[in-house]
């Protein structure tokens, strides 16, 4: 039954690729960005002097990596990197044209903007909504201009838009299903290009493609220029695209390793017995002055807080406007956000 129900998906007489195929290239690159980013935390974390604007500038790493990744392959295979990775193309009106041709200017750089930079805007906003919610939690209450309600009222209508979105690209996939939709993703239709197999000749051409003309001294300076550029970016691109293919279980692997449900699993086989609760001081002035002092403003702390990434207490205000700002514990420099912060409550007498 499940052969035949893949055979029904192919539409063989189109020459589309089946749902499965769509879908795995689809979740290829959904897994190498977490992988990669847990792999720059632990480096961050191991030595933040050194590594810790990796983890403070991952976002904006990743998208320009991606950006030369994906624009070498739609430049020379007419596909993303995950796309090509499944032997897959994209193909517009023209279906004739070979995948070693590229797409076209316009639907390159449609395409180009809808990988790299519309998955980089929405994990920016997701991480905005993240530390609205976390102010929402701490019921804390800014005073707000027209511009900064407005923008509140957006962050609040973002959930539904991804809602929204969501339902579209679920109706695309089921009527790409059933033959009714050349595309299964909004991405492509907005791209007006589709998804095709390599044909035999595409992956001849792609073998056989010229690397290029060598640079001569008849060239002005600015073609030599350009064409100096263009050989660093594809260079660039391919060592990222060969470390990529080489390591694409590796990472999957690490994605499903540190994943929440795989924690979970390995913590309670591997979790120490709780210790006891710490025996309760009768008299609280004996502790020592210097144990009450908030390291941030060095005054007797108000509100204890403390910071999970590094076990530092201070005054809430301080630890929260540092934490929001820096992004890292002030002491010991380790990675830190906003849900990191522990309200601690003292012993009632």
């Amino acid at each position: 039954m499940a052969e035949r129900g893949a055979h029904l998906t192919t539409a063989a007489a189109e020459g589309r690729p089946s749902i499965f195929e769509v879908l795995a290239q689809d979740s290829l690159m959904n897994a190498v960005k977490p992988a990669l980013e847990h792999a720059v935390k632990i480096l961050a974390e191991s030595n933040p002097a050194r590594y810790g604007v990796l983890w403070r500038k991952f976002d904006e790493i990743y998208a320009i990596l991606d950006l030369l990744l994906q624009h070498h392959f739609l430049l020379h295979t007419s596909s993303s990197f995950s796309e090509n990775f499944y032997g897959l193309k994209r193909v517009g009106p023209d279906d004739s044209r070979r995948a070693h041709h590229g797409l076209g200017h316009r639907r390159h750089l449609r395409s180009l903007l809808l990988l790299v930079l519309l998955p980089y805007l929405r994990t920016k906003l997701e991480k905005v909504l993240a530390r609205q919610r976390d102010e929402d939690d701490f019921s804390i209450r800014m005073p707000q201009s027209l511009a900064q309600k407005m923008y509140r009222a957006f962050l609040a209508a973002y959930p539904y838009v991804c809602m929204v979105w969501d339902g579209w690209s679920f109706c695309h996939q089921l009527l790409y299903v059933f033959g009714n939709a050349r595309t299964h993703s909004p991405l492509l239709w907005l791209a007006g290009v589709r998804l095709s197999h390599l044909t035999v000749q595409d992956i001849h051409s792609l073998d056989l493609k010229p690397v290029g003309r060598a640079l001569t001294s008849s060239q002005s300076f600015g073609g030599r220029l350009q064409r100096v550029f263009s050989t660093v970016v594809g260079n660039v691109a391919m060592s990222l695209s060969t470390g990529l293919s080489m390591g694409v279980f590796f990472l999957q692997f690490l994605e499903w390793w540190y994943s929440s449900e795989n924690q979970t699993t390995m913590k309670s086989l591997t979790s120490l017995p709780t210790p006891p609760p710490p025996l309760h001081l009768e008299d609280q002035d004996a502790a020592p002055m210097h144990s009450k002092v908030c390291p941030l403003c060095r005054k007797v702390r108000s509100n204890d807080t403390a910071l999970a990434t590094s076990g530092y207490v201070f005054c809430y205000r301080c630890i929260y406007t540092h934490v929001k700002t820096n992004h890292r514990c002030p002491l010991t420099g380790y990675p830190s956000e906003l849900q990191h912060l522990i309200k601690l409550y003292s012993p009632e007498a």
